[in-house]
């Protein structure tokens, strides 16, 4: 989900795989998700349908389209509520990589085997990665959002931060229901107009998705994921992936190493080997081309040695911790083993191990933290404030090692 393609960026991945992270599915029939009437809105959709016949949509579907189209207060409360992402790269990893994403990305791998080894076949990309984009995006497919994607298009364009932005959007939707690919009652998505299994946006689907089934439709709504699958391999492909190159590795840097590091500076591994750089077996990398050393968390976390394909994952989501979680969720759905390097302990001291002992001591003690996968969001906070409000301490939500031994520690 890229709003360069997406621009939305970390707060909406954070969103999604927060969403992700809990049991069940957002209920459909969310009120803020229905329309409600709205004077400004009614009167910008007349205007906008001039607008849209202008730029080559027929009027039929111009109205076919926007007939049942309403403002959604819920996709503006959304848009204007987004906060500044500040999970760490452990947190998201946490999630991104958990160990039943891993499983259930093995599952979906055995289940679609055919049809992604043909997608890669076809493309050039790797299976495993083509899964691994496909769990983030939509968890495989269970949260693909229910949301009409023309209204939540046109109410971020009349009333969003960036209205040219979805207008543009607005008209690539209308421009996809010409072309016959889906209706407007099938053409659902998350609040911001991301849509199906990989979660594409509107212009970004004109852009790339392809049909594979070869049904005359390029269906990335349809329960069978194969053209949505296809659609984000195309999108690496055209934006030059090399296949039998890894993103990255992990590896160890010698004592007092200082760089150069970030994407900026490329070295051969003949290179980084010569000063010193190694794999976490301590032997050199191989040369799968120019690289970069990364070190996301800092000097005390993993650091990681990055190929041409890491940018290429930028191309569909230009933040460095997608594209690690989306490498590592690639590596492990094909067998590779969990990073090795430790991440530096979070403001409390408290590492992910710890923060995981605190959900199982509260989760023990009657209170819901949503899990125990060591990410402290909001059920853990709640459950932490819970917590010492009923044991007469004062309600910080916030984790401590005095609230750990407490709790059996």
């Amino acid at each position: 989900m890229v709003l360069t393609r997406r621009t939305m960026g970390l707060s909406l991945v954070a969103a999604t795989l927060a969403a992700c992270a809990g049991s069940g599915t957002v209920a459909p029939a969310d009120p803020a998700m229905q329309p409600v009437p709205n004077a400004g809105f009614d009167g910008w959709l007349a205007g906008f349908r001039g607008r849209a016949r202008a730029q080559g949509v027929s009027p039929t579907v111009v109205d076919r389209a926007l007939a049942d189209a309403g403002f959604l207060p819920g996709v503006v409360e959304r848009d204007r509520n987004q906060t500044e992402f500040t999970r760490s790269l452990d947190d998201y990893l946490a999630i991104a990589a958990s160990d039943k994403r891993v499983t259930d990305g093995r599952a979906a791998l055995r289940q679609y085997r055919g049809a992604l080894d043909a997608i890669s076949a076809r493309f050039g990309v790797e299976p495993e990665v083509i899964t691994a984009i496909w769990g983030l995006e939509s968890s495989y497919g269970t949260r693909r959002g229910d949301i009409p994607v023309v209204s939540a298009v046109a109410t971020l364009a009349y009333d969003g931060r960036r209205g040219a932005f979805f207008e543009q959007q607005l008209v690539a939707a209308l421009k996809i229901l010409e072309a016959g690919d889906t209706t407007p009652e099938r053409m659902v998505g998350s609040w911001a107009g991301a849509m199906g299994h990989t979660q594409f946006i509107p212009t970004s689907y004109l852009a790339f998705a392809v049909d594979f089934t070869g049904d005359g439709r390029r269906d990335i709504w349809s329960d069978d994921p194969s053209d949505a699958l296809a659609s984000a391999a195309a999108y690496l492909q055209r934006s030059g992936w090399t296949r039998g190159q890894p993103w990255g590795v992990e590896v160890q840097l010698p004592a007092g190493f200082s760089g150069p590091v970030g994407r900026g500076t490329t070295r051969s591994p003949a290179q980084w080997a010569a000063a010193g750089v190694r794999d976490m077996d301590g032997r050199p990398v191989p040369d799968h081309g120019a690289a970069s050393i990364l070190r996301p968390a800092g000097a005390s976390g993993p650091a990681f040695m990055v190929f041409r394909n890491f940018t290429v994952i930028t191309r569909y989501n230009n933040s460095e911790s997608y594209v690690i979680g989306v490498g590592h969720l690639s590596d492990r759905i094909a067998g590779g083993p969990p990073f090795r390097g430790s991440f530096p302990p979070d403001a409390q001291g408290f590492d992910l191990a710890a923060r995981k002992r605190l959900q199982e001591r509260l989760t023990a003690a009657g209170y819901d933290t949503g899990g125990v996968d060591g990410v402290l969001g909001s059920r853990s906070r709640a459950a932490i404030s819970d917590y010492q409000r009923e044991n007469g301490l004062p309600v910080t939500g916030v984790h401590s090692r005095d609230l750990l031994a407490r709790l059996g520690g």
